[in-house]
């Protein structure tokens, strides 16, 4: 395949201040009643947060919300629904806010509001601010793409694939939009598209990603 010129692909990274709120939770009905007007920054944080500090290891549930419910509320049921919701299926955290309102509110109004946090282990809201940064990496064509995707951070794949998408409401993943749009390869954009990063870790996703433009670049030589 040759260099196939097209609009240029800057790679961002991020970094993020985590702050307290200073709201929490000592049951479910206190947390449905936060969750209820909390900012967004925080339901991102709490349901996204663990892409990044477990980025080789793909834990039990991606959600704080069902650690919380698992462990401290043990209400292994609950805990499995709310583990259950995949950020991805979501445009925007207004979205991704109802769903986790909807199962919270159904299963308080079924299986009522029994227990209580042990003191100290309330859910504490936290909500994360993100400063997004050039990392001087630019790719003008697929091959520049490739190469660039095996060397970029965990944070520089995780904003483009989960924050820029979801925070600034975008249709999909940036890698996908620039594939698709500016190179033309509506295929290989939707193949990644297709990819399930909530069963991945981030490793497993870059080389997911990257598998998918070698193919392509490799079928584009014969």
């Amino acid at each position: 395949m040759a260099a196939q010129e097209c609009s240029t692909f800057y790679f961002y990274s991020e970094r993020r201040l985590v702050e307290l709120t200073g709201e929490k939770a000592r049951n479910l009905t206190e947390l449905l009643y936060v969750l209820r007007f909390i900012d967004g920054a925080a339901i991102f944080y709490h349901t996204h947060h663990s892409f990044l500090d477990h980025h080789t290891v793909t834990p039990d549930f991606r959600s704080d919300f069902a650690v919380w419910t698992r462990d401290e509320i043990r209400d292994q049921m609950l805990a499995e629904k709310l583990g259950g919701i995949d950020p991805m299926e979501y445009p925007s955290i207004r979205q991704l806010r109802e769903a986790i309102l909807e199962i919270l509110g159904e299963h308080i109004e079924q299986y009522g509001d029994p227990r209580q946090a042990r003191p100290g282990n309330e859910f504490y809201f936290c909500r994360s601010k993100s400063f997004v940064l050039p990392t001087g990496r630019v790719a003008k064509n697929l091959q520049e793409f490739l190469s660039h995707m095996k060397k970029i951070s965990s944070r520089s794949l995780f904003y483009h694939f989960f924050e820029a998408p979801l925070r600034l409401e975008r249709r999909t993943n940036d890698f996908s939009i620039w594939l698709g749009d500016s190179v033309g390869m509506e295929s290989l954009a939707r193949h990644i598209e297709k990819l399930d990063p909530y069963v991945l870790t981030l490793e497993q996703l870059r080389n997911k990603i990257v598998g998918l433009l070698e193919a392509e670049i490799a079928g584009g030589k014969k």
